[in-house]
């Protein structure tokens, strides 16, 4: 393009009409707005009366009226206040240099380290195609975690989507934060979604660390704010970790939780007038989770693992959110309240835990290991009752006795501090070394 057609092109552009109109109402969450021509999923700026302008995004359009939820605070916004239509697409904020970053869920700073700098950061489309299904590599690599009842008794492989489901308080953000740190995978990206404001920092200080926090990118999106803000950031973490994966490199993306993404989805989908379905989750809320997720995976290079936490309605795996995450992602992790209550971190229930991969990433002899380990525990869970009160007699059943003899072994190889980060490799010699001691009963 020739300096006097870019001129000529800026020169259209800066004289073009701004397509403008008012604020019909405030309910709710939502702003209803008249004479703005705009599609779902456009933005629009709100002139507040105390001179701010609130940004909105459409999520629903019937007629000349369009509905937005914001993204900003909505006090100050009143009826026939002046609305724009914002031309350009939402950004995300993207690069390398980014790592060690803490930003909101528009990508803006939040950790008082200064501005990005835009000559080392790349501003990319919020929203683009997951990798197509015939484009993607097959997943084919372990990527070690740090964590020993995962890197042997749950494998995640490289492009890997697993679930990590508890109720609360039963050390998903601990477990989180120790992953970040034992990782072998290029870089983190890590979306705190609905977190509570006080916790962000003693995460951020105390479980993550400089350490962990130098390789990472957090992107924060507290409870207080609005629901498009919060379900913006999983999607603008999201893109980051899929930039990262577009330049060769294998990113994981861990994301606490998935249940607040949903939450906030159903705000914004009752609040368009979606009828409430399963549990008043309106049918978008399962749409939107299908979409998020799939954009994690491999790519033709590269790959994003996705690790989600998703928060039990009480203590109940069967909840809508719960059902639907672990029919679309590619195994689950089961964190007990019972193995919490014991002290037991981090508190995996082994036996109800899958990765759906397993045998794409590990050998014949480590799969051989993991199953011995898994019978000695299933053995000694079906004799609970028995053993708790005195009724089960030794040689009754070789597991059993196994379970019993080595119990002490078993818990140190399942149990592990938040500092002691075992290597993948690591972790299935002392698999191997440990069910050879009971190698007999396994047969």
């Amino acid at each position: 393009m020739s300096g006097a057609t870019a001129t000529w092109s800026r020169a259209l552009h800066a004289a073009r009409p701004v397509r403008s109109g008012v604020v019909k109402a405030v309910v709710g969450l939502g702003v209803e707005v008249l004479g703005v021509e705009a599609a779902a999923g456009d933005r629009v700026r709100i002139d507040a009366e105390d001179g701010r302008v609130v940004d909105a995004e459409v999520v629903a359009v019937d007629g000349a009226r369009a509905r937005c939820m914001p993204l900003d605070p909505l006090d100050g916004v009143r009826a026939r206040a002046r609305v724009r239509h914002a031309a350009s697409a939402p950004l995300v904020p993207t690069g390398r240099a980014l790592l060690g970053r803490v930003l909101d869920g528009l990508g803006r700073p939040i950790d008082g380290k200064g501005p990005l700098d835009a000559r080392t950061v790349s501003h990319v489309p919020l929203h683009r195609e997951p990798p197509s299904a015939m484009g993607r590599q097959r997943i084919a690599r372990q990527l070690g975690l740090g964590v020993r009842a995962l890197d042997t008794m749950t494998p995640v492989g490289f492009g890997q989507r697993l679930g990590l489901f508890a109720g609360s308080g039963v050390g998903k953000s601990s477990l989180m934060s120790m992953i970040a740190r034992g990782t072998t995978a290029d870089v983190n990206v890590i979306a705190l979604v609905g977190e509570r404001g006080r916790e962000v920092r003693e995460f951020l200080e105390d479980d993550l660390g400089p350490e962990g926090l130098a390789r990472s990118v957090v992107v924060v999106a507290t409870g207080d704010q609005p629901a498009m803000a919060r379900l913006r950031s999983a999607f603008a973490a999201t893109r980051i970790a899929e930039q990262f994966r577009e330049e060769g490199a294998d990113a994981i993306l861990m994301m606490d939780s998935l249940t607040r993404v949903a939450m906030a989805q159903r705000e914004i989908g009752l609040s368009a007038g979606e009828p409430p379905a399963t549990r008043g989750y309106p049918p978008s809320t399962f749409s939107v989770l299908a979409r998020l997720l799939e954009r994690a995976g491999t790519g033709p290079r590269g790959s994003v693992t996705g690790l989600y936490t998703v928060l039990v309605d009480g203590d109940d795996h069967n909840e809508p959110i719960a059902d639907a995450a672990r029919g679309i992602l590619d195994g689950h992790v089961v964190l007990d309240r019972d193995l919490a209550v014991r002290g037991r971190f981090p508190a995996i229930d082994v036996l109800g835990s899958v990765s759906r991969v397993v045998s794409k990433i590990t050998s014949p002899e480590q799969r051989q290991s993991a199953v011995a380990l898994r019978s000695v525990l299933a053995a000694r869970r079906a004799a609970n009752d028995l053993i708790d009160i005195g009724a089960y007699k030794p040689g009754a059943n070789p597991l059993v006795d196994a379970a019993i003899a080595h119990e002490a072994a078993i818990e140190g190889f399942l149990r592990q501090r938040m500092d002691d980060l075992t290597p993948a490799a690591e972790a299935w010699q002392r698999l191997a070394a440990l069910t050879t001691e009971f190698e007999g009963a396994t047969r």
